[in-house]
């Protein structure tokens, strides 16, 4: 069975391909993004944005779904439970030129779920259903949703909200295989994923959860039979995973990529931050960011330690170049799983 699609028909629109790079809050910025869009992903998101920051125009909000040309085909998600805003919302993002809307229904932080969006929205299926369904009537671009299995192990209601998402015109629905109360430890099900495959009659089923390789991407799509694959953490110091899955999918060799091929890609995302943040923000990014590329390889310890404590790009990007990089190991390197993103 031939899994990976290139192009791939997705509601009223044609996809570069069926695997897809997901929003990550505080880590998919324009910076980010210019990193994993150089391996051509079907799709790619903004980071996740409120419904009511939208409708007042809050320009934090906006900055976050800044993009450029180039980022074509891209989505944006957005995340409430008010079906009266939701569609002046999505009206927003598709005015904004996004090519997809996505409802966020899986968010597990608590600061999202108290007012009940984000996976909170599980709680009350039919009020899903609404809001898609508003959303579907405001836009002409592809209404897509982003769900976990349910609350917890005791309210599994991913096939539901499958067929309520199906029902209310959404186009696609994407699965995370773990619940709301399982935050990010354990392991993603990905049995919900393929009972949700067996019961869509039309609507696209993505699906999402531990896949941080291009073997993991693989046995989803055998395992669960889904139509496409959503990447969200194994991007993180990894934006090639996309180009490594493609190759996977398609019986050629992935490469080996050594101690210089990680600097020259960690200089290069350094750039791209320090062209769209100030001084003081883009330090403090390249830390986070650095330890993603890092983390993975052996040898690198002492890097991450001075990178931690450095206080200006200069600096950052001094310390990457005169570190010896001959000395470090990524042959074995297995991507991480970060804990420091929340994957919407």
């Amino acid at each position: 069975m031939t899994f990976l699609k290139r192009p791939f028909t997705f509601g009223n629109i044609t996809l570069p391909s069926n695997i897809f790079c997901a929003p990550l809050a505080g880590c998919s910025d324009l910076p980010f993004r210019r990193m994993t869009t150089q391996h051509q992903p079907g799709l790619i998101y903004c980071e996740m944005v409120k419904m009511d920051a939208l409708v007042r125009h809050d320009p934090n909000t906006f900055r976050l779904l800044d993009y450029e040309t180039h980022m074509h085909p891209i989505g944006a998600q957005i995340c409430g439970s008010k079906p009266q805003i939701a569609g002046q919302c999505a009206k927003i993002v598709e005015d904004l030129g996004f090519d997809v809307v996505d409802l966020n229904c899986g968010c597990p932080v608590d600061k999202v779920t108290k007012d009940g969006s984000g996976s909170g929205m599980l709680k009350n299926p039919e009020l899903i259903g609404e809001i898609l369904a508003n959303m579907v009537a405001a836009v002409k671009i592809p209404v897509t949703v982003k769900i976990r299995a349910g609350w917890d192990e005791k309210s599994i209601i991913a096939e539901q909200v499958t067929q309520i998402a199906e029902q209310a015109g959404a186009k696609a629905i994407c699965i995370h295989g773990r619940t709301r109360a399982q935050g990010y430890q354990g392991f993603a099900n990905w049995d919900h994923i393929r009972r949700c495959k067996q019961i869509a009659k039309s609507i696209v089923v993505i699906g999402n959860g531990d896949v941080f390789d291009a073997p993991s991407a693989k046995r989803m799509f055998e395992e669960t039979l889904c139509d496409a694959v959503l990447v969200s953490r194994g991007t993180m110091g990894q934006p090639w995973i996309v180009d490594d899955i493609y190759r996977l999918l398609s019986g050629e060799e992935i490469p080996e990529r050594d101690g210089h091929f990680y600097r020259d890609v960690l200089l290069q995302h350094l750039d791209h931050i320090a062209s769209y943040q100030n001084e003081r923000r883009a330090a403090m990014d390249l830390r986070r960011v650095g330890c993603w590329y890092l983390k993975k390889g052996k040898g690198t310890r002492k890097l991450r330690e001075v990178l931690n404590k450095s206080k200006s790009v200069v600096e950052i990007r001094q310390l990457i170049c005169d570190y010896p990089w001959q000395e470090t190991d990524f042959s074995s390197a297995i991507a991480p799983e970060p804990d420091m993103a929340e994957t919407c």
